[in-house]
């Protein structure tokens, strides 16, 4: 029984605590202010830039260039020849309804002249040097390896260390694009189609794909489900049944393929912590977890996870893993949730002392949800625009500017910040600092994962991946030591590189590819990635929690016990089950 002093502490404690929730209530923090302040800074260049007409004509453009929205660098073998692209252009013209046909001959015979110019600067094209991949490996390296070394950890906790290491080897990227690649380099964004061949063309075209094609659109979803997530808390001491548990990762589980891996773990990892605090034998719990919620859960929607997210600024429709990938996600987590509620009911549930059970079944108290309003409507609005905003899709005739949906989002995080709770972020914890991360570092590898793309729109076909399977084991391979998204490119690049597609083929903006490819190029990156703690990003934040919380995680290649006795061999059954 708790000393009166104690309690008495405790209820001082308590009383702080609550008049600085009270205060906070209505009165943002200081980080907070601050993002507002820059979100009102957005919202004013991206109406000047609509007052200008650059969205409008970036969407225009885009539309009447759709074919070169992919890029794809071809070495003068691959390149159809003029006549076959002229033949091409022949027969998609003859299906246009002649409307205004007279009107628009100018504009066709520009629009031909700059195809036509955009073909011989393909033809002399060449892809870049082996050795301009060595910026991505070395970044995906210092990802992998400087956290573990003791000499380094501590240096690279920090942001700025971070950052100093992506900025560098993009620029190291740039400079090579710059003054050591000498033939053109397309730019795919907003439908550009023009090759660059100048030294600082060639360069701002690598950073314009990279950054301004993708990269923002990438961050803004990922930053726009992590701030309204935190703005939502779960709180409760349950009982921490195997059966409690158990139902919290299968909720994780639907809730991290539409709120995201990440939204989806720091919404209940808090509850699953608190639930099991009185036991004794948790770490387990933790590491189903990690496998259930911060990976193969989030696999149905691109909201889910980032190489979905990328998959689809690429060109993949949002729905194709909900309706095609349905039975492999159900398979793989449910198994995972029925080898977790045996291995906790027959193991370690009975293997707990009998004074921690008493504790546990004593100082339970009820479930609550707070932050429900605005902030479970403002995720159902983030997935509305990625539905409704996409500049390549019309609705009711009209294309969505260029950057609507990204200012739509944060326009749905500023009503978060400024319409929800400042003491359920304080009561959650939350900051900015792990979105930060995975900001600085990602703007590294957007940069730096252009040689690598663009080498395997040459070589891909030459690599012998030419099988589902293949696919599977060496997207799932690297993702599981390095970081699943770029993984998830370059394996998508490669499959797209390949040609020969089946009869059932998927087009992927104009692109054939093998449906079985790319199911097995989504599951490899999502699944796999749980295999380590830095295949995904949630996995070392959910170790990293626990750990302040007084759990006593496995080391690196002690998870990765769990995941090869656990993971590895539910992974292989589903590959002979579903993947041919």
């Amino acid at each position: 029984m708790d000393s009166p002093s104690f309690n008495k502490i405790e209820r001082k404690q308590m009383s702080h605590q609550h008049d600085s929730c009270h205060h906070a209530e209505n009165s943002p923090s200081g980080s907070g202010k601050s993002v507002i302040l820059l979100l009102w800074v957005v919202f004013a260049v991206y109406l000047i830039l609509l007052g200008v007409g650059l969205p409008q004509s970036w969407t225009a453009n885009s539309q009447s260039h759709s074919h070169g929205k992919h890029s794809v660098l071809t070495s003068e073998a691959e390149t159809p020849s003029g006549d076959e692209k002229q033949n091409t252009a022949d027969n998609a013209a003859a299906i246009e309804e002649p409307v205004a046909e007279h009107a628009h001959d100018h504009d066709h015979a520009d629009h031909n002249h700059a195809e036509h110019e955009h073909a011989e600067q393909s033809e002399k094209a060449s892809p870049p040097a082996m050795y301009a991949v060595a910026p991505f490996v070395i970044l995906l390296l210092c990802i992998a390896i400087l956290p573990l070394v003791p000499a380094t950890s501590h240096w690279w906790e920090h942001n700025s260390s971070k950052f100093l290491v992506a900025a560098t080897l993009g620029v190291i990227t740039l400079l090579y694009y710059m003054f050591v690649h000498h033939t053109p380099v397309e730019a795919h964004w907003a439908g550009h189609i023009t090759a660059g061949n100048v030294g600082f063309q060639r360069a701002w075209t690598v950073f314009e794909n990279a950054i301004i094609g993708e990269y923002i659109s990438f961050i803004v979803l990922l930053f726009a489900l992590y701030t309204i997530a935190g703005g939502i808390r779960i709180e409760g001491d349950l009982r921490a049944k195997p059966i409690t548990n158990t139902i919290i990762m299968a909720i994780g589980a639907v809730l991290a393929s539409f709120i995201g891996t990440t939204g989806a773990a720091m919404l209940l990892i808090r509850l699953l912590l608190e639930t099991n605090k009185e036991r004794k034998i948790k770490a387990h719990t933790v590491i189903f977890f990690i496998f259930i919620v911060c990976n193969c859960g989030g696999l149905l929607t691109p909201l889910g996870d980032p190489p979905l997210f990328l998959g689809f600024l690429k060109g993949v429709k949002f729905e194709y893993t909900l309706l095609n990938l349905w039975r492999e996600w159900l398979f793989v987590n449910g198994l995972l949730l029925i080898v977790y509620f045996l291995w906790d009911t027959l193991f370690a549930y009975p293997r707990e002392p009998k004074e921690n059970i008493q504790k546990d079944t004593a100082e339970t108290t009820p479930l609550r949800i707070q932050g429900i309003f605005p902030n479970v409507f403002l995720l159902i609005g983030v997935v509305l625009t990625v539905l409704f905003l996409d500049p390549s899709k019309a609705i009711g005739g009209w294309n969505p500017w260029y950057y609507s949906r990204e200012i739509a989002q944060l326009g749905l995080v500023f009503l978060s910040l400024t319409l929800g709770s400042y003491a359920i972020r304080t009561a959650n914890k939350f900051s900015y600092a792990a979105i930060v991360e995975v900001a600085v570092l990602f703007f590294g590898i957007f940069i730096c994962m252009q040689a690598p793309i663009q080498i395997l729109n040459v070589y891909g076909s030459k690599l012998g991946v030419d099988t589902s399977h293949h696919f599977f084991w060496a997207t799932g391979a690297l993702s599981s030591f390095l970081d699943n998204a770029p993984t998830y490119v370059v394996f998508f690049e490669t499959a797209l590189s390949l040609g020969d597609a089946p009869a059932n083929a998927m087009s992927v903006c104009g692109v054939p590819i093998n449906p079985a490819f790319l199911a097995a190029i989504s599951l490899g990156a999502v699944m796999m990635g749980a295999m380590t703690y830095i295949g995904n990003g949630p996995n070392f934040m959910v170790k990293a929690i626990a750990e302040e919380t007084g759990v006593k995680m496995p080391s690196f290649f002690g998870y990765m016990i769990y995941s090869c006795l656990v993971l590895l061999p539910i992974l292989f059954l589903m590959t002979m089950i579903f993947l041919h």
